[in-house]
């Protein structure tokens, strides 16, 4: 990460947020989040739990009234999310475990939204992606304001290949993004893009080379710095134009635990391979 003496990180994080490495930079405003999702790094329960703590702490503590941007990434080599909890999906679904897959459903969507909307408070959002950013990795990734991507990252929605959708906030933000039809294209065709793509496809904002992800994080804020006034303006505007509502997310989030209890054993064999591969590349 650049160095920057007024960089602090909050000794508590382990205590209170066991899943996030939470470091503050005074002088620019400025919160980095970085997930550490164990065993893999996905949407765990714990990483769930971990948002929701830091979130209410950003809201209630009046020392960070003056925080203007905050940015998620990942300590994980290689990884930025990726996606749901697999595993757990996967027995619940056997079990037909309805409630608990909604209340999974209901805290993936919980941060989401809250990243969406900069908690309320006019927060610039930024995702800085270095690695894979998988189905509800992705979401997150796109939820936010801006998106940095290195080169080497990778972004996509394998939910279709076992007869799933991303439920959590995908077609909701990439058709207010890219469009309905191109929305739909990318979560039907469960295609793995480069980093390069998304940039073209006008997802990605900020395209740079490996290991300068930080370094552009700064000079964004820098840049956003001389018209920041006018630019969140425009975004609350954007958001009253087409608004991502929380009941919106709530309601395909019903629609997704319906067809995820729905999947049939063939699926569900699809999904256990891809929990296989989801570990495996992370152990």
């Amino acid at each position: 990460m650049q160095s920057n003496t007024n960089l602090k990180l909050n000794t508590n994080t382990g205590e209170k947020f066991p899943s996030l490495d939470i470091q503050y930079d005074e002088k620019k405003a400025l919160a980095w989040c970085r997930m550490n999702a164990y065993p893999r790094p996905c949407f765990t329960l714990e990483l769930l739990d971990s948002f929701q703590s830091w979130f209410k702490d950003l809201v209630q503590d009046e020392q960070h009234n003056n925080l203007k941007y905050l940015v998620f990434g990942s300590n994980a080599p290689g990884s930025f999310n990726l996606g749901g909890d697999l595993k757990l999906f996967y027995g619940l679904i056997k079990t037909q475990n309805r409630k608990e897959l909604m209340e999974y459903a209901i805290a993936c969507i919980k941060p989401l939204y809250q990243m969406h909307t900069g908690l309320d408070k006019n927060i610039t959002t930024i995702s800085l992606v270095q690695g894979d950013a998988l189905g509800g990795g992705f979401e997150l990734a796109v939820a936010g304001d801006v998106l940095i991507a290195e080169r080497s990252a990778q972004m996509g929605m394998p939910e279709i290949l076992f007869n799933l959708f991303p439920g959590m906030g995908a077609y909701s933000f990439l058709s207010r993004k890219l469009g309905a039809m191109q929305a739909k294209k990318m979560i039907l065709g469960g295609k793995l893009y480069s980093a390069k793509e998304m940039y073209e496809l006008g997802l990605v904002d900020v395209l740079v080379e490996d290991g300068e992800g930080e370094k552009a994080v700064y000079n964004y804020i820098k840049e956003e710095s001389h018209a920041r006034n006018g630019i969140v303006a425009l975004r609350q505007a954007a958001r009253h134009v087409n608004p991502v509502t929380y009941q919106e997310l709530e309601k395909i989030t019903a629609i997704w635990v319906e067809a995820a209890l729905r999947l049939n054993h063939r699926d569900l064999r699809m999904m256990e391979r891809l929990v296989k591969r989801q570990s495996a590349k992370h152990m």
